[in-house]
């Protein structure tokens, strides 16, 4: 037994050596992988910038870059309008449905109810993108088709708009939730003890206290519905326009990817570039957004 009780000191000794030294190369590997991301955007969007003036691709609100060279257009404006375009829309379905189906499952909710439901709500997280993005295209367009006075294009910003709103639904009312249940109980009892309802309990007592969670989980499904690819490439079309319309086609900047993408531009043009170039825009618009929900997590945290 002694031998025995020896032989596991040493192997756990081994392991409490070698394992954190593993977890440290994983963080290391995790660390030059984004390094090298960002350097390859970085070089290859300075190259795009030596050919095209970076005031007009920030100002201009043509983007046509398969054109002749001297009539092409790099003004990404047009791209950016359509990413917001999908992002407002997918915010305003997710939103208050993800909010009140956080409030429910932790406020009214029993234990069995929640066991059931929320595995259901997050199935939604596991459907693959380009599912969501037939679906847009063959069920919710056609629908909107027959409900909207005078039609609805095939290719639309509303359509992808509100089929991201619904991936995003279960990432909002999870982490609100999350944020939710974290509120002490004895909150709770103290509001219905003065005689306050659950409804009001919920609205007035828990919600504030969760509101950091809450809303970078907001900020969050922005930045998750900026990024979408799939979806609005399938359903959303490639018509780049500055203009707001629901029900006409667009493009983003994401679609704008995938179509260079596709193999049939040259190594070294300045479209190839572009990619890099709205890839990088891409990127800061993301890591804003993934900053602004950190700040917003540690300003407004509620500690108990």
């Amino acid at each position: 037994m002694i031998q025995e009780n020896k032989s596991s000191r040493s192997q756990s000794a081994v392991m409490e050596k070698v394992v954190p030294k593993l977890f440290l190369i994983c963080a290391i590997i995790s660390i030059f992988t984004t390094i090298g991301i960002v350097f390859t955007l970085l070089t290859e969007t300075f190259t795009f910038f030596n050919r095209i003036s970076i005031v007009e691709f920030f100002t201009n609100t043509r983007w046509f870059p398969f054109a002749a060279d001297k009539h092409a257009d790099f003004g990404i404006i047009a791209l950016i309008m359509g990413t917001l375009t999908v992002t407002a829309i997918a915010m305003v379905v997710a939103i208050p449905i993800g909010l009140a189906a956080a409030i429910y499952l932790s406020e009214y909710a029993s234990a069995k109810t929640r066991k059931v439901i929320k595995p259901i709500l997050e199935v939604l997280a596991g459907i693959p993108t380009i599912v969501y993005g037939f679906f847009a295209l063959t069920f919710v367009t056609p629908l909107l088709d027959k409900i909207i006075p005078g039609g609805i294009s095939i290719f639309n910003a509303l359509s992808p708009g509100i089929v991201v709103g619904i991936m995003i639904i279960p990432m909002i009312a999870s982490l609100s939730e999350d944020a939710m249940n974290a509120v002490p109980n004895s909150m709770r009892e103290g509001a219905l003890a003065l005689g306050a309802t659950r409804f009001e309990v919920a609205m007035k007592v828990v919600l504030p206290a969760a509101l950091s969670g809450v809303i970078a989980s907001f900020v969050l499904g922005i930045s998750r519905a900026i990024g979408e690819t799939m979806i609005v490439t399938i359903a959303g079309g490639s018509r780049p326009t500055a203009d707001i319309n629901l029900t006409e086609s667009i493009q983003t900047m994401t679609a704008y990817i995938v179509q260079v993408s596709q193999g049939d531009t040259g190594y070294g043009t300045t479209i190839y570039y572009s990619i890099y170039a709205v890839g990088m825009t891409l990127f800061v618009f993301t890591l804003i957004m993934n900053l602004l929900a950190q700040f917003i997590s540690r300003k407004f945290r509620e500690e108990y």
